[in-house]
């Protein structure tokens, strides 16, 4: 992929891949911390103006992948290529093209809103007449206009999100690179912020990238890859990856959930296990089945829930997990890894 001539976007000059399809390109990515290999050589293409969602638990590769994409971690091996620029040779033009928020706030508190965005104009080499202009634009984007005299510690958390994603767009890139863009919000407050991304889409000429282990974020997205253990399982969009399970998920729970999963295996043929505290398995029609579960089984059964197809079935489907399983099990032991790496051993 070659860079392309430069553009002019929110009074910014930038260079990057505004003509070509795909905006990031990986290949066979590697990324290995000592023994613990923590991105397994992952490929996937996000097109222009999508949005672009990496869905796993804690510890599968996500935070990673997105800190080599965006130059502040070096690959093991393999490629990524994002604006027209590899982000391993050509880190200045690739840092040019994107805007970054992470999880963890990296706002000065002892500031104005204002003062942290002129800070990031210059740093950005945002021209001087368009700084303004540029600053009343995304700060009205994202609500807080009538706040940028106000020091970001009397931010809510919330508020002090939606600064963040402001200052990202500052410089008018290619690619906002969201990382667990609401984790630690409160439900309310995680749904006004994607108010404000999906506004965001509407207004600006950008490729969005997130990564979220939140079921309801990853529906936003145009597409999504399903990172596991540092592997892509499966990348689709979320109507398609539903699509692809074809069967409803039962939930139950009974007076002896080990003897119920195996009389579900020998006298109906169903695979079942235990999943978020229930005996869980997929059938066809499961709303049909449910009447002959009663009538047939020889386990009471104290509750039964059925439901459609979600991305967390799809999850399990792949992975044989559900992510909130996978996030108190193998992500919890993947930083245990990486703390006993970090700490020569010392638990």
């Amino acid at each position: 992929m070659t860079a392309q001539t430069g553009t002019r976007r929110g009074g910014v000059e930038l260079n990057g891949s505004a003509g070509t399809e795909a905006v990031i390109s990986v290949s066979g990515l590697v990324k290995r911390y000592g023994d613990v290999e923590a991105v397994r050589g992952i490929d996937f293409e996000v097109a222009r103006g999508e949005t672009f969602g990496f869905l796993g638990p804690n510890g599968a590769g996500k935070t990673t992948t997105i800190k080599i994409l965006c130059t502040l971690a070096e690959a093991t091996s393999g490629t990524a290529m994002v604006a027209g620029y590899n982000a391993a040779t050509s880190r200045d033009a690739v840092r040019r093209n994107i805007g970054l928020v992470f999880q963890d706030t990296t706002l000065d508190t002892y500031l104005t809103a204002e003062q942290n965005l002129r800070f990031h104009a210059e740093l950005y080499g945002v021209p001087k007449p368009a700084v303004m202009p540029r600053m009343r634009q995304v700060m009205d984007m994202v609500g807080l206009w009538d706040r940028k005299d106000s020091l970001v510690s009397t931010y809510s958390g919330g508020m002090q999100r939606r600064l963040e994603i402001a200052r990202g767009l500052l410089h008018a890139p290619h690619v906002l690179f969201l990382d667990e863009p609401t984790v630690g919000l409160d439900p309310q407050t995680r749904s006004s912020i994607w108010a404000y991304i999906n506004d965001l889409k509407t207004r600006e000429d950008i490729t969005i990238f997130l990564t979220t282990h939140y079921m309801d974020e990853a529906e936003h997205c145009d597409r999504i890859a399903i990172i596991d253990h540092g592997k892509i399982v499966a990348i689709d969009t979320p109507e398609a990856l539903k699509a692809s399970i074809g069967k409803d998920r039962v939930q139950i729970h009974t007076a002896d959930d080990q003897a119920a999963i195996a009389e579900l295996h020998q006298n109906f043929g169903l695979d079942a296990a235990i999943h978020e505290g229930a005996v869980t398995f997929s059938v066809a029609a499961g709303e049909q089945f449910v009447p002959r579960l009663f009538s047939e089984f020889s386990i009471p059964i104290k509750s039964v829930s059925v439901s459609r197809p979600s991305l967390d079935d799809v999850f399990m489907s792949y992975t044989g997990t559900t992510i909130r399983d996978a996030e108190g099990g193998a992500g919890n032991e993947f930083m245990r890894n990486m703390h006993r790496m970090r700490t020569g051993g010392r638990r």
